[in-house]
């Protein structure tokens, strides 16, 4: 017998006890912190594709699109995928994928056969993220209070910690190869630990709020919410994908110290995230985003007119600290807009967001191959002062 929840912040009966809310909260922590595993291994080793296969940068923006690519397309199925495989079966699923196709990277004989993988790469993590998101929101409705940024914080930390120790491991000499294979295993092993805790069910609507679609096209506000996510995950994706090599061949940093500045960037997005519920509770959400964002622009605005390497660090963490709000103030909003259910709704708005990662890859290369990496690395300072100057459209939390 399925068991139905109420759909409002601070009901909490009937529904599961105090204890199997815990263990759920404790289970999802260490589901964003495996993604962003994946995504800091990832980060430092994009150089290592790029001397792997000999990409110039606009071939490496072919194979950044073709992960972005997938991640958008999976995205307009994402919500009945949920809905039939649960948030649980969805993430174990798709970490499996991950873990694999992660592993294997640096291991195909061709790009031509990198690209398709790269596809079916970006597809499972972007499915995974939706998985987790709708998880957390259900916590967050079922507990009564703020737990998103958190949990955001805790994929920041991961990110962290995953760039930390692949920049050490290269320090070591540890080949890229042997690398990507330990961070795919241990993140698949994780997640499926992990994932038995997870919620066995999401609370259903109220009866006020009618059927929720599981597929919805962003439009009214989600649309708007999409259009600002969209602007956040391009300056964060920028940084994800390019800001390592950006110390590495415009500074000339060693790699194994380029990869401090993904740790810089994701560590300080970390502890701003941990921060950031109660930031939340205190501040009207739209005024937090136009704040942090313009600390974004401004801080990568300093990192490249000044082109020092440890003024750099700075700046990146300032970057992250600055960006750190954006996803989970955007993604929670996105589940107040009735009619849709909340895995939905967070597909609807991250087709645009992801969007993002799609377009970012091959406007960054075209940049940098006709200018420099440097004036390509200016997106992040248009991009959050974009979502700093719109964050008004942002729909407030009812207080």
């Amino acid at each position: 017998m399925t068991t139905t929840f109420p759909a409002s912040l601070g009901q909490t009966a009937p529904g599961p006890s105090p204890s199997r809310l815990s263990r759920a909260r404790r289970s999802t922590r260490v589901l964003f912190a495996a993604l962003g595993l994946v995504g800091g291994a990832w980060g430092v080793h994009i150089p290592s594709v790029k001397m792997h296969y000999g990409l110039d940068e606009a071939m490496l923006s072919l194979v950044l699109l073709s992960a972005a690519a997938g991640a958008v397309v999976s995205l307009f199925t994402a919500g009945r995928i949920v809905a039939w495989l649960g948030a649980r079966g969805a993430a174990r699923a798709c970490a499996l994928v991950m873990g694999l196709m992660l592993a294997l990277v640096l291991h195909w004989p061709s790009l031509a056969l990198l690209l398709p993988a790269m596809l079916v790469f970006g597809a499972a993590m972007s499915l995974y993220d939706v998985a987790i998101n709708a998880e957390g929101s259900a916590l967050e409705v079922l507990g009564g209070r703020a737990i998103l940024s958190g949990l955001h914080g805790m994929f920041s930390l991961g990110a962290m910690g995953g760039a930390a120790l692949a920049a050490g491991l290269l320090r070591l000499q540890v080949t890229p190869e042997h690398q990507l294979a330990g961070f795919g295993l241990l993140m698949a092993l994780a997640v499926l630990a992990a994932a038995r805790g997870m919620l066995d069910t999401h609370p259903a609507p109220e009866p006020h709020e009618g059927p929720q679609a599981q597929f919805a096209w962003p439009r009214g506000q989600l649309l708007v919410i999409g259009l600002l996510i969209f602007a956040g995950m391009s300056a964060e994706g920028v940084m994800y994908d390019w800001c390592v090599l950006y110390l590495k061949q415009e500074l000339g940093m060693p790699q194994a110290q380029a990869g401090l500045g993904y740790a810089a960037f994701a560590g300080a997005m970390a502890l701003a995230r941990f921060a950031g519920d109660r930031l939340r509770a205190r501040y009207p959400e739209d005024q937090l985003l136009a704040f942090s964002a313009g600390l974004s622009a401004f801080a990568m605005a300093v990192v490249l007119i000044s082109g020092d390497p440890w003024v750099s660090l700075i700046g990146y963490a300032l970057v992250g600290a600055g960006l750190a709000p954006v996803v989970p103030i955007l993604y929670n909003a996105a589940t107040r807009v009735p009619g849709t259910s909340r895995a939905a709704a967070i597909a609807s708005v991250s087709s645009i967001g992801y969007s993002g990662f799609l377009i970012g890859p091959p406007l960054i290369g075209a940049i940098a191959h006709a200018l420099t990496l440097t004036a390509a690395m200016g997106v992040v300072v248009v991009a959050a002062s974009l979502l700093s100057i719109f964050s008004h459209r942002v729909p407030r939390a009812k207080r």
